[in-house]
C-alpha cells in the first residue's frame, strides 16, 4: 500500500512499505523546506527508511485502544489492520498540519461539525460516545477522531460497546473531548482544575468542563478559528524516534537535547522556562502523567519552532492504584517525588534557569495553587460524590506546594495556603479492586 502524505494540504511525499517491519518516506521532487512532514525528516531527495511500520511523526498519531480495536474490526477484512492501513482510514483527521491519504484518492475531509454544548450540560452518555465512534468508523472521514474510548459512566446496558472500557477521548475539528468513568471518577473535573492553576503560570489549552464534572471539552490550539490545520505539531515521542508505547521511557535530559536541536537559538531560553514551570507544575500538582506524548513542539517553519501550550495536567495520585506512582519522566537517573536540591542544581544545568528565578517560579505556582483550591472547594459542594477526590486533591496539592518551598529544596518559606485548604475531615480510603487472573467471574464468593 502507498499513502500520499500532504503538508497544509499540499502532496509533499509518498509513504510505502518495505517488506513487513519497514517503511519509507520520499519526498516529491521540488517540494519546498518548508513543506517537511517531521522536524526530523528535512525535505532531501534521500528517501527516509525506519525500521518501523510508520515514521514515528505518523505512529502519533494512531488511535489506541477501543478505536483501534473497532478499526481493526470495520476495515480489517477490507483493507488489512496494519498500521499503514489503518492510517489510510484516518489520515485525513490528523493532529498538526499533516495528512495521509491513498494514493490517487482525493483529499477531503468532512465538514461535519460536532456541537459540544450538549456535553457540556451533562450529555456525556455512553450514547453520546458511542454514536460518534460509529460516525467515524463508518466513514472513515467523519471530523470525529476518537484516540481511545470507554464508559464515560458505569454501564447502563450489558451490551454496551463501551461497557468493558475505562476512559474516552475523541478528537473533533477544533475540540478534544474527555470522559470520566468509574475507575477514575471526575477526572475530567479534576483535570480541568489542574489547567486552571497552569494557566495562572503558563500558556495552556483552553478547557471547559460539562455541568456534571464528568466531561472535558479542550479547544484545540494547532487549528485557526474555522478548524483548519495552522501549526504543525509533534510530540517529544516523535521528536525522540520513540514508539507511543515508550512514552514513559525517556529522560528530561533528552527532552532538554530535542529543544536544543530544534527550537531556534532566540527561542531557547523561553522554552525551557516554559519547561521548568511544566516540570515544577508536575510537583506541586502531583501529576505522574506528565510523559513524552503530553510536551509538544509547534511550528509553522524551521525558523518558527517553539513549545506548545500546556495540556492534559492531571492530580494523578487521587484515584487507587496511581497514588503511589513516581513522576512519568526522570532527571539525573531517578524518578522521585523528594529530588531534593538536584531538582534545582538539574533546571539550573540543563535548562538554563538560575536557583532566584526558580524560585520566583515556584512562587507563583504557590500561589496559583491557593487561588484555585477555593474552586476545588466549590466543586466539592456542588457535586458531592466529588468530596473526596476533591478532598485528595487538596491534599496531594498542599504536599507538592509544601515539599517544593522545603529548605532541602528552594527554602521560600512558609506558605500562605489560604482557608481552602482547611477545616475537612481526612476522605475515605482509597480502595482497590483486585482481580485474581485465572479465576472466573461465574464462581461463587467464599
Amino acid at each position: 500500500m502507498k499513502l500520499s502524505v500532504y503538508v497544509m494540504g499540499r502532496d509533499v511525499a509518498v509513504l510505502e512499505h518495505s517488506g513487513d517491519f519497514k517503511s519509507v518516506l520520499s519526498y516529491h521532487a521540488n517540494t519546498a523546506p518548508d513543506n517537511f512532514v517531521s522536524l526530523t525528516m528535512p525535505v532531501r531527495t534521500e528517501s527516509y527508511v525506519w525500521d518501523d511500520q510508520l515514521p514515528p511523526v505518523l505512529q502519533m498519531n494512531l488511535p489506541e485502544g477501543y478505536l483501534l480495536q473497532v478499526l481493526q474490526e470495520q476495515f480489517g477484512p477490507h483493507i488489512g489492520a496494519s498500521p499503514i492501513a489503518l492510517l489510510s482510514v484516518i489520515g485525513r483527521n490528523m493532529v498538526g498540519r499533516i495528512q495521509v491519504a491513498a494514493t490517487g484518492a482525493e483529499l477531503t475531509q468532512s465538514a461535519q461539525p460536532f456541537e459540544v454544548a450538549a456535553l457540556l450540560k451533562g450529555d456525556n452518555s455512553e450514547e453520546a460516545f458511542a454514536e460518534l465512534v460509529r460516525l467515524h468508523a463508518t466513514s472513515g472521514v467523519s471530523g470525529v477522531v476518537p484516540k481511545f474510548l470507554d464508559e464515560a459512566e458505569e454501564a447502563q446496558q450489558s451490551d454496551s460497546p463501551l461497557a468493558a472500557h475505562k476512559k474516552a477521548s475523541l478528537i473533533t475539528r477544533r475540540h478534544i473531548i474527555k470522559g470520566s468513568s468509574k475507575q477514575l471518577p471526575f477526572v475530567a473535573l479534576n483535570e480541568h482544575l489542574c489547567m486552571q492553576v497552569a494557566s495562572r503560570v503558563l500558556s495552556t489549552a483552553k478547557t471547559a468542563v460539562s455541568d456534571d464534572g464528568q466531561a472535558l471539552v479542550v479547544h484545540r490550539f494547532d487549528v485557526d478559528a474555522h478548524g483548519q490545520p495552522h501549526w504543525g505539531m509533534e510530540d517529544f515521542c516523535s521528536l525522540l524516534g520513540l514508539r507511543p508505547a515508550a512514552k514513559y521511557d525517556t529522560t528530561w535530559e533528552r527532552i532538554a537535547k530535542a529543544v536544543r536541536d530544534h527550537v531556534p537559538a532566540e527561542r531557547r531560553l523561553e522554552t525551557f522556562r516554559q519547561l521548568a514551570t511544566t516540570l515544577l507544575l508536575t510537583y506541586a500538582l502531583r501529576n505522574a502523567d506528565c510523559h513524552a506524548k503530553n510536551l509538544a513542539l509547534l511550528y509553522t517553519s524551521r525558523a518558527d519552532v517553539h513549545l506548545s501550550p500546556t495540556y492534559d495536567m492531571l492530580t494523578t495520585s487521587v484515584y487507587a492504584g496511581f497514588q503511589h506512582n513516581p513522576p512519568g519522566i526522570e532527571f539525573m537517573g531517578k524518578k522521585t517525588w523528594t529530588p531534593g536540591k538536584n531538582l534545582q542544581k538539574f533546571i539550573a544545568a540543563n535548562f538554563g534557569l538560575q536557583p532566584k528565578e526558580q524560585a520566583q517560579i515556584v512562587e507563583a505556582i504557590s500561589d496559583a495553587v491557593a487561588d484555585v483550591g477555593a474552586q476545588v472547594r466549590e466543586a466539592m459542594v456542588l457535586h458531592g460524590s466529588f468530596t473526596d477526590v476533591g478532598k485528595r486533591m487538596l491534599m496531594a496539592w498542599a504536599e507538592g506546594v509544601q515539599g517544593l518551598r522545603d529548605k532541602r529544596i528552594y527554602a521560600v518559606g512558609d506558605w500562605r495556603s489560604g482557608h481552602a485548604f482547611e477545616g475537612f475531615s481526612p476522605p475515605a480510603k482509597q480502595k482497590m479492586e483486585i482481580n485474581k487472573i485465572g479465576r472466573s467471574p461465574l464462581l461463587g464468593k467464599h
